[in-house]
């Protein structure tokens, strides 16, 4: 018999940590909606890449959504507007917490799912853009 070499796990790993920074990319606040939205729009990527860059425009679109009705309602009102506003702060640092918690969850190897918008990203998002 002959001696043969044995395997190389090293293009598999190295998949998984390029794969793994995708993701770190995709969960950043704000700037990971464009490579999330560019990754559904090529259609290429892993389940777990498709399912992560879904969540991530969902978020992205309801804090945006949420931010641009608070400010509407704080240009508008005159008696709510430092509450409309302080809310509108809640929200965004919200986005931020979320967003930086699920990048912790994916450093420990958990799951990135959040219930609620997970569920619904995958719904809609998943419709149009998968």
């Amino acid at each position: 018999m002959e001696n043969l070499e044995p395997m190389d796990d090293s293009q598999y790993t190295q998949d998984a940590a390029t794969s793994k920074k995708q993701l770190f990319l995709y969960l950043i606040p704000v700037i990971g909606f464009f490579p999330s939205l560019w990754t559904l729009y090529r259609r290429q990527g892993t389940r777990e890449q498709l399912a992560v860059s879904r969540l991530s425009i969902t978020l992205a679109f309801t804090w945006l959504l949420g931010y641009f009705l608070l400010a509407t309602g704080a240009a508008t009102s005159e008696f709510f507007t430092l509450r409309i506003l302080i809310l509108n702060s809640f929200l965004t640092s919200g986005y931020f917490l979320v967003s930086v918690w699920l990048i912790i969850r994916l450093i420990q190897g958990k799951s990135h799912r959040v219930s609620g918008f997970s569920q619904l990203a995958e719904r809609v998002l998943g419709k149009y853009l998968s």
